[in-house]
């Protein structure tokens, strides 16, 4: 036994010599291609897939809100470290990539697969303008994935069944908050996420305004809605139910706020399942008020959509509000008229009313 490790020893001495002699022959220092092999090695501990994502989100900080920062983080933490995180950045190959998505795509969160699809090829894209990584694994996987189905997550509701669901509402026999958020949703057509965090020191029912924060947008600039007659009733029929609770939405769970599922499920029990989503009333609003004759200008400063200067984003919040007063409250008479029996009969309003 002693003799085949002094042999394997000699073995492995003679392997060395004979690499010293091919690297001097190639007129290269044997000490310096040593240490610039222990230098690699070192950069790729210190580069691992986990330290270069942290460090890419903490550089993205500037222009995400804390909350979505958190969000990316956690779902870096919970479904992609925990695979390749220990992983030098410029060792992930594509099929690695592959198999942690995959393991997303089999719980069914084809849209959270996509996402990190993205997310990541960010990371590997920033690893390589740091020299941290050589390439990008994700742009291999083109057409790897699934269809994400993230328009039928968005899915918007056809005009004609709006009569439908609006009766529907009226009749529905759930919790009166879950019915109250999902009027709200149809009156002022804010993102989910915007309604259900919904704070009472931002709405003020004697002005008819809810004043969004910067922190809770998407884009991170203040929001307006003006609040229709409807919907001040509306968010006071809220109050009576809310209590002391900050929120307008008050939740026992981990957030203090309601559940991003209880209206879309709420939705599903009034016979709407695989028919339309909450955010999809953005889309209908936004189609309808267009044809209705509304200037555009408006329908966007009102649906909060992106604006790509943010310093103009936010003093822009308060931009038209005379006029999209006007436009929200004939929008919440036009709803009434449809739960009462109306048509969806689309018709211009005269300039001059608006």
């Amino acid at each position: 036994m002693r003799w085949a490790s002094t042999r394997s020893c000699r073995w492995r001495r003679l392997e060395r010599r004979d690499a010293a002699k091919k690297l001097l022959a190639c007129d290269v220092d044997p000490s310096q291609a040593r240490k610039k092999q222990k230098r690699a090695a070192r950069l790729s501990a210190e580069n691992t897939f986990e330290i270069v994502a942290r460090e890419w989100c903490e550089n993205q900080m500037e222009g995400w809100t804390a909350r979505y920062h958190d969000h990316v983080v956690t779902r870096l933490e919970v479904d992609v470290f925990p695979e390749i995180g220990a992983r030098p950045i410029a060792e992930v190959e594509p099929p690695e990539l592959l198999a942690v998505l995959r393991k997303v795509e089999k719980r069914g969160a084809l849209e959270i697969a996509k996402r990190l699809q993205q997310t990541v090829g960010q990371i590997f894209r920033y690893g390589i303008v740091t020299s941290k990584a050589n390439r990008d694994p994700s742009v291999d996987l083109k057409g790897a994935l699934k269809a994400s189905g993230r328009q039928a997550h968005h899915k918007a509701m056809p005009r004609e069944d709006l009569p439908e669901f609006l009766r529907a509402l009226s009749a529905y026999d759930g919790e009166a908050r879950t019915r109250l958020g999902l009027r709200l949703a149809v009156l002022t057509f804010v993102r989910t996420t915007e309604l259900r965090a919904a704070r009472w020191d931002e709405v003020d029912l004697e002005a008819a305004e809810w004043r969004i924060p910067a922190e809770r947008m998407k884009m991170g600039a203040p929001h307006i809605v003006p609040l229709s007659r409807q919907a001040v009733e509306t968010f006071a029929a809220l109050r009576s139910i809310a209590g002391r609770s900050a929120y307008v939405f008050p939740s026992p769970g981990t957030e203090g706020f309601m559940s991003n599922n209880t209206m879309l499920f709420a939705m599903y029990r009034m016979g709407f399942h695989g028919r339309a989503t909450v955010h999809g009333f953005r889309a209908v609003a936004s189609t309808l008020l267009n044809e209705m004759g509304f200037r555009p200008d408006w329908i966007e400063r009102q649906l909060a959509h992106d604006e790509r200067n943010k310093v103009r984003a936010a003093y822009n919040h308060a931009q038209y509000l005379p006029e999209r007063r006007r436009m929200m409250q004939q929008w919440a008479d036009y709803l009434d008229d449809l739960a009462e029996g109306g048509e969806v009969i689309v018709y211009q309003f005269e300039r001059t009313a608006i």
